[in-house]
């Protein structure tokens, strides 16, 4: 594990075992990158509650810690992707811009494991695939999480706040 990606404070997962978590792991706290834990966390809540923008923005400040070529990378590429692409379509009503932003996400997701962090990677593909098709899919739609779909409570915005 990378210590500036290492964050002892994130709790376990409240079901599961996903991939990242190891709780044999110790001093960590279980998670191979706490910072990545809490970013998607954060981001998940964030995008469930409708606020596209600042999921991105969790997705993405994450991002910038992993090398081109990793699962942690693809992954948040993947999901920053996913984030602008329901803001294009929600916001914007750009289904051309979502359409695109979602081939790519595909494209990053592809290969990732189906429980990454605690995300439903697998729903997350096969909404994205059926939003190609039809882009009101998105609509209803919210990330697992845990198998749960939280949404964003003020701690949440407050994280995405501080990465501005």
């Amino acid at each position: 594990m990378d210590d500036h990606t290492r964050d002892d404070t994130v709790g376990p997962p409240t079901s599961g075992d996903p991939t990242g978590w190891d709780n044999g792991r110790g001093p960590s706290n279980g998670w191979e990158h706490g910072t990545l834990r809490r970013a998607v966390i954060h981001g998940v809540r964030l995008y469930n509650a409708g606020e596209y923008h600042e999921a991105h923005d969790c997705f993405e400040a994450e991002w910038y810690n992993y090398g081109s070529g990793s699962t942690e990378s693809a992954f948040l590429h993947g999901m920053v992707q996913v984030a602008a692409g329901a803001y294009k379509h929600v916001d914007f009503e750009n289904d051309d811009g979502m359409r695109s932003l979602f081939e790519t996400a595909l494209q990053y997701l592809h290969g990732v494991p189906s429980d990454y962090y605690g995300v439903n990677v697998d729903d997350v593909r096969t909404t994205l695939q059926a939003s190609l098709d039809d882009p009101d899919t998105l609509n209803s739609w919210k990330i697992e999480l845990d198998g749960d779909r939280p949404v964003a409570m003020d701690h949440d915005r407050e994280y995405a706040e501080r990465l501005k």
